[in-house]
């Protein structure tokens, strides 16, 4: 199962293929822009407050240090090997290239539930937004169609029948991201700077409405029931911390969405690293004075909420309050609807490089003749994450989030040393500092901590296992049966190996 690996000349070769490739237009800035677009978003605008509420409380600044520790980790494996492979499929190529096929095929079915799931419950923060504004202006959406079920587990939020805003915006983002690379990346630079405006205007009026009393306050009734939390700084102790840590841990994968616009990139070999390093900086620096300043203005227990920037604006007690919470809720729904547009791009560009690779069928390499883009992929993914936006609890949705992107992660780190053992004659724009185990090894043991910190304030199945790490077996369950059923045999190394024939690139349409 291992042996299988597809040549690295091929790889490359496929990302040269002006005839029937993707459109380079792509620079560095365009690069960073959609990094911040990616990572500056749910995890501030909507996934803060859950995890401040059932999770961290006030220590919840500490998280976000330790997940952005364990992001630029990863980062930095990201940089080294997308300067060597700058081609579209971010994870899922680069394991291919040095681990095999089996897991290539593992990472990118991962993949497809990280960028997936990702879109819908940035979807789901959203609609709270949404919905935030239109009650600033006396038109308010029924409960029952802002929310989705809870599926009977405690502590997911207000229960509902259906998120139509959430289902709908994913529909318009699909539109979007069909008619083409170009006009959705200009549509995210502008947003982007929108978005960290609002977020600098969020910190300067929270400032002076920070209680100091806030980050140590005395316990509180559990968000689930059954008992009280600890109160103080640390209201659900360190492994609440951790937990936390692992949870807001979405906020920061939008860096490795960056990867997969190899294809797209004018100079990927330069500018995808500069594009994923700085990207995390920025973003990590404004991270840790939100999470500050939204602690402070608000009890940590009043936050489990898909708005929780706009609640705390709500609750400053400003004379123009109203004014301000929809600034905010603007602000938000424009950071969300850029991270919407990452994500979904990065889905779309996964199929597109598996369906190149014959382990999925090929209508997923369809281009559009004249948008260059990948029609069949980009519909096909839209519609499915909009049911799922629409019928599942953020807590859930986010969770696996984390899960496939963490697992992500560990892959990377350990493709590392691989390529270079492998393929010396490979010469990046970036090199790992410290050699080619230090970091990678940190960064699989962090990501895979915090993989078991995930089971924290999730709902757990026959009283011991966490459904989150269920869901994730289920999903990688199924994925092999397709592999195993269709993948292994179709895959274009497959006929390479067993035909001994020189498998050319697939042509489109």
């Amino acid at each position: 199962m291992l042996s299988r690996v597809k040549p690295l000349e091929r790889i490359l070769a496929e990302g040269t293929n002006q005839e029937h490739g993707l459109k380079r237009t792509l620079g560095p800035w365009a690069l960073t822009a959609m990094g911040i677009g990616a990572i500056i978003g749910t995890g501030i605008f909507v996934l803060t407050g859950v995890a401040s509420a059932t999770r961290a409380g006030p220590s919840l600044t500490i998280s976000f240090i330790v997940a952005g520790i364990v992001s630029a980790l990863a980062a930095l494996c990201y940089a080294e090997v997308s300067s060597k492979i700058p081609i579209s499929g971010s994870a899922y190529t680069y394991t291919y290239a040095t681990l095999g096929e089996f897991l290539a095929w593992v990472i990118g079915w991962d993949l497809v539930l990280e960028y997936a799931l990702g879109a819908a419950t940035v979807s789901i923060g959203w609609s709270g937004y949404f919905v935030n504004i239109l009650s600033q202006f006396g038109v308010h959406v029924p409960v029952e169609w802002a929310n989705g079920p809870t599926w009977g587990f405690a502590g997911q939020g207000t229960a509902g029948h259906a998120n139509i805003p959430a289902a709908i915006i994913i529909l318009i983002i699909t539109a979007l991201l069909a008619r083409g690379t170009k006009e959705s990346g200009t549509v995210n630079a502008v947003i982007v700077a929108l978005k960290i405006c609002v977020v600098l205007f969020f910190i300067a009026i929270g400032v002076g409405h920070i209680v100091p009393a806030n980050y140590h306050l005395p316990p509180h009734p559990l968000p689930t029931g059954g008992g009280m939390d600890m109160g103080g700084f640390t209201p659900f102790g360190w492994s609440g911390m951790l937990g936390g840590a692992a949870f807001i841990f979405f906020a920061y994968i939008g860096f490795d969405a960056v990867s997969t616009t190899a294809e797209e990139a004018k100079n990927p070999g330069r500018d995808l690293p500069f594009g994923i390093i700085s990207s995390l900086i920025i973003c990590t620096i404004l991270y840790i004075i939100v999470v500050l300043v939204l602690n402070g203005v608000v009890p940590y227990y009043t936050l489990n909420n898909a708005f929780p920037v706009a609640y705390a604006v709500n609750h400053m007690g400003l004379s123009w309050g109203p004014a301000a919470s929809v600034i905010i809720s603007l602000g938000a729904i424009a950071g969300l609807t850029t991270v919407l547009l990452v994500m979904m791009f990065g889905q779309s560009r996964i199929f597109y490089a598996m369906s190149r690779d014959g382990l999925i069928p090929p209508s997923f390499t369809r281009v559009h003749p004249t948008w260059r883009t990948p029609i069949y992929s980009t519909v096909f993914f839209g519609i499915c994450i909009s049911a799922i936006a629409a019928f599942t609890p953020i807590n859930i949705v986010g969770s696996l989030t984390n899960m496939g992107t963490l697992f992500a992660f560990i892959l990377v780190s350990i493709a590392v040393p691989i390529l270079r053992r492998r393929h010396p004659e490979l010469r990046g724009s970036f090199v790992l500092p410290g050699g080619p185990y230090i970091i990678p090894i940190l960064s699989a043991v962090t990501a895979a901590g915090l993989i078991y910190y995930l089971r924290y304030g999730n709902p757990e199945l026959w009283g011991f296992f966490p459904l989150v790490w269920f869901a994730f077996i289920v999903w990688l369950v199924v994925g092999l049966v397709f592999y195993y059923a269709y993948g292994r045999n179709k895959s274009t190394v497959a006929l390479q190996q067993t035909e001994g024939l020189a498998i050319a690139q697939p042509p489109v349409n």
